[in-house]
């Protein structure tokens, strides 16, 4: 059982790592999960998702894509967008091409 403080906490350290990804970059929902989990101990990919869909709208949330660097089909216009204004490389089907793209994410300064 977690408390709304480690909710919290968990939720900003998410965002931290997205903020962190570079322009023309991206993540992954488990990358993160790892970065925040060696801190916290806890978490995975679903909860990342979680959360970004929830809190991810003041950060560049279209950098965070899937292990496969696809993006969940209702988000794919807008994520495209981004991408092509960012230079991001892209694989022929649309998705992140995470071999050239990849960024591992950070928590910043501690």
């Amino acid at each position: 059982m977690t408390t709304e403080e480690e909710r919290e906490l968990y939720a900003e350290l998410v965002l931290r790592c997205a903020e962190s990804v570079p322009r023309g970059r991206a993540t992954t929902y488990g990358a993160i999960a790892d970065v925040v989990g060696e801190r916290l101990g806890r978490g995975g990919p679903r909860l990342v998702g979680s959360v970004l869909a929830r809190h991810g709208g003041g950060v560049p949330w279209w950098r965070v894509v899937r292990a496969d660097g696809s993006l969940p089909p209702s988000h794919d216009e807008e994520a495209r967008q981004a991408y092509l204004e960012e230079g991001t490389p892209l694989r022929a089907s649309g998705a992140v091409d995470l071999g050239r793209a990849f960024a591992r994410p950070s928590l910043g300064a501690q």
